[in-house]
């Protein structure tokens, strides 16, 4: 694939992350279809096109772009309590992206390479969660964390995860990225 059909698919992921983050499922806890986003990314674009798309959505919620959920932006977003599970994007498509040449082209080795982007999702963001919040509003435990941020969100995100591995290869397919 030519580079300007690279940069062309890469801004794509751009906007496919911004519209997944305004898909709200109301379930018992709502939740936004971003992780789906940043794990399907790297399954079709590779590390450094996913990565430089991640990056690119960060740099439009921070100059206040309405890319975040429920249309917000600005910079304040990013500093704010969950911004480190924003922040934590592109890492997670490097990290995906990294991983899933290295593992079996299967359901499950896709599934694996993305759960591997979801925890390093969840562990850097949760970290700033603690952090910020702390210093907000008072002390937290890293488990009161992980019951506010995390656990909820598994089973949702795990199914997200699910969709992304199932659906890549047939994405990639269908718009001739093979």
């Amino acid at each position: 694939m030519n580079g300007t059909r690279k940069l062309v698919f890469a801004a794509l992921g751009v906007a496919l992350i911004a519209v997944c983050a305004q898909i709200a499922i109301p379930l018992l806890i709502p939740f936004t279809m971003q992780n789906f986003a940043v794990a399907l990314l790297p399954a079709l674009l590779g590390w450094q096109w996913s990565t430089a798309a991640g990056l690119v959505y960060l740099a439009l919620g921070a100059v206040g772009a309405p890319v975040f959920s429920g249309f917000g932006g600005g910079f304040g977003k990013l500093l704010g309590p969950t911004g480190g599970y924003l922040i934590s994007y592109p890492f997670v498509m490097l990290l995906t992206g990294a991983l899933l040449p290295r593992l079996p082209d299967s359901f499950w080795g896709r599934f694996l390479a993305m759960c591997a982007g979801l925890l390093l999702c969840y562990v850097f963001g949760t970290a700033w969660f603690v952090v910020v919040y702390s210093a907000r509003s008072g002390a937290i435990t890293v488990w009161a964390a992980l019951m506010k941020c995390v656990i909820p969100y598994l089973v949702p995100d795990l199914a997200k995860l699910a969709l992304a591995a199932y659906l890549s290869p047939r994405l990639k397919k269908a718009i001739k990225l093979t």
